[in-house]
C-alpha cells in the first residue's frame, strides 16, 4: 500500500514522508535533529527536581485561587502534567474540550484525575450543529489536516478561559520526546483561521459563529508580547517516557490506556487509522514509534513488529465506521467517494501562511 523505497536504518521512518533525508548511513533527517536534542532533555535527579522546583517557585501564589490552567485531554500526556502538578502542590483549574468525540474511557480517566487531585473542572463544550458543519467541510475539501479545527479550537478557548479567570501560567503536555519528528506534509498550521473559513465558504451550509477562533495576527503578537499567557512546556523540564508516565497514571489514578497517542477521541482514533493511511497513505504510527525509539523506551524490532500488526481491529473499525458517518450524517455512498477522490492541499484554499512567511523572513528562519 505505502510506498516504502527507503527506510530509516534507525527508527522506522520511511520514505512516505516525500521530505525525509538520509545521510551515508541510511539514517533519517529526524534521527540525526534527535541525536542533537535529546541528549538535552535527559536529566539527573537531582537537575529533574531542580526544574520542577523552579517551575513551583514561578507558578505557585497565595494570593490566586489558582495557580495555573491544564488542559485535559483524558491522554497520557496531559494527566501526565497533572500529575506533576498535583506533585507540586499546585492549584490548578483543569479544562477540557469536549468536542463531541470523546472516548469513554477519555471522561472516565479525567473524572478519577480530577478526584484525586481535587481540581475543579471547566469543561467548554462545542456548538455542535457548527462544528459537524466544519468537520463535514474539511471532508469534502480533501484536506489532510482535519484535526487542526480542534486544535485550532482548543488553541482559541485556552487563551479565552485564561484571560476569563485571569490565569498567567498554562502548564502544557506539550513535549519533544514524544511529539518530535513529525512530517510537515502530513499537518497544517494549526493558526490559519483564513484557511478554515474559506473552506467553511466553499463546502459549508453554516457560517462560523460560536465556533473558537484566533487568527494568526493574534496568535503572533499574543506570543510575542505574552498576551496569551506563559506557556510552560513542564514534561520537557524532566525524564518524560510515555511508558514510565502510563504506569504511573495507572498506579495513581487508576488511570486507563486506550491504545494509541491521542486515541482518547473516537474521532482522532478513526482519522489517524484510517482516513490517514487510507486516503493519504500516511501512517502516524511510524512517527510515535520513531520518536519512542529514539527514546530508548522500545527497539526498532518491536516497532516494526508493531507495524506489521492491523493498524484497526476489523471489527472495531467496522463498528467506528458507523459510528462516525451517522454522526456526521455521511452516507456510504457519499463517504466512499470522498475517501477516493485525490487529496488536496490546503493551499488550494485560501490560506494566511503569507503573514507567517514574512514572520519566518523576518526572523531569518526560512524553513521554520
Amino acid at each position: 500500500m505505502q510506498n516504502t523505497q527507503q527506510q530509516c536504518t534507525k527508527c522506522v521512518m520511511d520514505t512516505t514522508d516525500p521530505d525525509i533525508r538520509f545521510d551515508a548511513q541510511g539514517v533519517c533527517n529526524y534521527c540525526l535533529e534527535a541525536a542533537i536534542v535529546l541528549p538535552k532533555m535527559k536529566f539527573t535527579a537531582e537537575q529533574e527536581q531542580e526544574n520542577l522546583a523552579k517551575i513551583k517557585q514561578m507558578v505557585h501564589s497565595d494570593a490566586n485561587k489558582y495557580d495555573c490552567v491544564i488542559g485535559l485531554s483524558g491522554g497520557v500526556d496531559s494527566s501526565y502534567v497533572a500529575l506533576l502538578a498535583h506533585k507540586l502542590g499546585l492549584k490548578a483549574l483543569c479544562v477540557h474540550f469536549d468536542n463531541g468525540w470523546n472516548s469513554e474511557i477519555a471522561v472516565s480517566n479525567i473524572k478519577k484525575i480530577v478526584q484525586k487531585c481535587n481540581y475543579d473542572l471547566a469543561t467548554y463544550v462545542i456548538d455542535w450543529p457548527e462544528f459537524k458543519d466544519l468537520q463535514r467541510s474539511f471532508f469534502k475539501a480533501g484536506v489532510v489536516d482535519i484535526e487542526m479545527l480542534t486544535d485550532h479550537a482548543i488553541m482559541a478557548t485556552m487563551f479565552q478561559l485564561r484571560k476569563k479567570y485571569k490565569l498567567k501560567y498554562i502548564l502544557s503536555g506539550s513535549n519533544y520526546v514524544t511529539e518530535h519528528g513529525m512530517p510537515l506534509k502530513w499537518i497544517w498550521r494549526k493558526q490559519d483561521l483564513t484557511n478554515i473559513r474559506d473552506i467553511q465558504s466553499k463546502f459549508g451550509t453554516k457560517k462560523i459563529k460560536n465556533f473558537p477562533t484566533m487568527n494568526s495576527v493574534k496568535f503572533q503578537l499574543s506570543k510575542l508580547f505574552g498576551l496569551g499567557g506563559t506557556y510552560i512546556e513542564i514534561l520537557n523540564g524532566v525524564n518524560y517516557s510515555k511508558v514510565d508516565a502510563m504506569e504511573a497514571l495507572k498506579r495513581e489514578f487508576g488511570w486507563e490506556y486506550y491504545g494509541g497517542k491521542h486515541y482518547e477521541s473516537v474521532f482522532t482514533k478513526f482519522y489517524q487509522a484510517y482516513i490517514l493511511p487510507t486516503k493519504f497513505k500516511f501512517d502516524k504510527r511510524k512517527v510515535h514509534l520513531s520518536a519512542q525509539i529514539r527514546n530508548g523506551e522500545i527497539t526498532r524490532d518491536e516497532a516494526l513488529q508493531e507495524l506489521a500488526k492491523d493498524i484497526y481491529d476489523p471489527i472495531q473499525l467496522k463498528n467506528d465506521r458507523q459510528y462516525v458517518l451517522k454522526k456526521l450524517g455521511f452516507s456510504e455512498e457519499e463517504f466512499g467517494a470522498m475517501m477516493a477522490a485525490p487529496p488536496k492541499q490546503h493551499l488550494d484554499y485560501a490560506s494566511d501562511e503569507w503573514i507567517f512567511n514574512i514572520w519566518r523572513k523576518l526572523k531569518g528562519k526560512k524553513n521554520a
